[in-house]
């Protein structure tokens, strides 16, 4: 029996989606879905919800929960991650509280950064351990990564978990449509071409019936930033540097040392910029799932119809050999000519029974590639620290990282590296 494995499975609504879409696609039916999180009581709930989904949509899919990784894993055609290492408490709160005392402030901390650089190195070694499991039940598996920070985990799957990797972002999937609404332009027809780095790749093409729509867009989007808006941060990059960037406006306001200023307190308020956003979020879902828990788990009448995530569609294009294009997540071997050979680049990518196959983009423009190395930087340095256990290298990430470096002095970076270190006790290997 073909089989998926869903490792952080107590995610239950992301696994109604993945899990969901999957029981609705003919060409993976009869495949056993098999579920696996370290919480037994959220693994319990997504058992009984995807059971009760299993019922309503005649899927022939066989749903299995495992408390033995390894077991979940045996035999697996495919692996999906969705792991979220140390939570909002404690983790998340010390990867913003420590900054604070520094006067270092962020919005989402999940990528780059000081949140993101501790993110990685608490997830990396429990990435790690499942690379081991997948090298031994099952070597031949596709792993499936949408788990943050994005290019780091994939990159570290690959190059040191020997694991068949694609990371994959929402944010490739719903940059035109949210730009055109944003903007009020109307999507449809229209053909475009990202590529760069997760989080940071670029529009680099939009057209319709063959004429560039960017000069109407940039003439909208200067009227448009004459106003409050959502995505202001993302909006003033286009203008200023040529081209629009996937990812929303509050995670590119840390990404950039130009947005979050102690000295310019006033750029907050310009460029409506929502500090502490991640934290705010996470007691919002855990509140709301409080609220949805019972109905979302417990209704037998529970249905579902086929989202836009990219899982299924990459599991039938393998399955049938029907091609799908999708943005991914890939090592960049040769892909992107002006950015490190050691990054990890989203492109599109064709899927069909072959595996995955990136395409070739050439050089980027040189100034959006010099952007992408300012943040390749720090993750190569986080990637380092986290293989070679150097206290050094973490340092170094983040003395590297464009927005703690534009606030902070070295000695201040260095001793909150420590605090972090510290402060995260056992959710952190020992570095020496």
């Amino acid at each position: 029996m073909a089989k998926i494995t869903f490792l952080g499975a107590g995610s239950t609504v992301f696994a109604k989606n993945v899990l969901g879409d999957c029981m609705l696609t003919p060409a993976l039916q009869d495949f056993e879905i098999a579920l696996f999180d370290i919480d037994l009581e959220r693994l319990s709930d997504s058992e009984r919800m995807l059971n009760n989904l299993r019922q309503t949509s005649g899927s022939t899919c066989r749903i299995k929960a495992y408390s033995d990784r390894k077991e979940a894993l045996r035999g697996a055609n495919y692996v999906v991650n969705a792991i979220q290492v140390g939570g909002y408490a404690p983790c998340t709160i010390t990867d913003f509280e420590v900054p604070k005392k520094y006067g270092l402030r962020q919005t989402i901390a999940d990528t780059v950064g000081i949140g993101g650089i501790f993110r990685n190195l608490r997830t990396i070694p429990v990435l790690m351990d499942f690379a081991r499991d997948i090298r031994e039940v099952c070597p031949d598996a596709w792993f499936l990564n949408y788990t943050n920070p994005m290019a780091v985990l994939t990159n570290v799957m690959n190059t040191h978990g020997g694991v068949k990797t694609v990371g994959l972002c929402h944010s490739v999937q719903v940059c035109v449509t949210d730009l055109f609404r944003n903007l009020g332009m109307d999507p449809e027809g229209v053909q475009s071409k990202i590529a760069g780095i997760n989080h940071m790749a670029w529009l680099l093409e939009v057209t319709k019936d063959g004429v560039d729509l960017y000069p109407e867009i940039k003439r909208r989007a200067a009227e448009k930033q004459k106003e409050k808006h959502h995505d202001m941060v993302r909006l003033e990059m286009m203008l200023r540097f040529g081209y629009y960037i996937t990812e929303s406006s509050e995670h590119n306001a840390e990404y950039h040392p130009y947005f979050i200023k102690r000295n310019y307190p006033e750029l907050i308020e310009r460029f409506n910029i929502p500090l502490d956003e991640y934290p705010r979020r996470c007691v919002s879902q855990i509140e709301g799932w409080k609220k949805m828990r019972d109905s979302l788990v417990n209704d037998q009448n529970l249905t579902h119809e086929r989202s836009h995530e990219y899982a299924s569609y990459i599991f039938e294009a393998m399955e049938t050999n029907r091609p799908f294009k999708i943005g991914g997540n890939v090592m960049n071997t040769g892909l992107i000519t002006n950015l490190p050979r050691e990054a990890c680049v989203e492109v599109p990518c064709l899927v069909d029974a072959s595996g995955i196959s990136p395409t070739y983009i050439g050089d980027l423009p040189p100034q959006c590639a010099a952007l992408n190395r300012t943040n390749v930087n720090t993750q190569l340095l986080t990637i380092e620290a986290a293989i070679t256990g150097k206290k050094e290298h973490i340092y170094h990430a983040a003395l590297l990282d464009p927005h703690t470096s534009a606030e902070l002095s070295i000695d201040d970076i260095v001793s909150m590296c420590d605090d972090l270190i510290e402060a995260h006790g056992d959710w952190l290997p020992k570095f020496r």
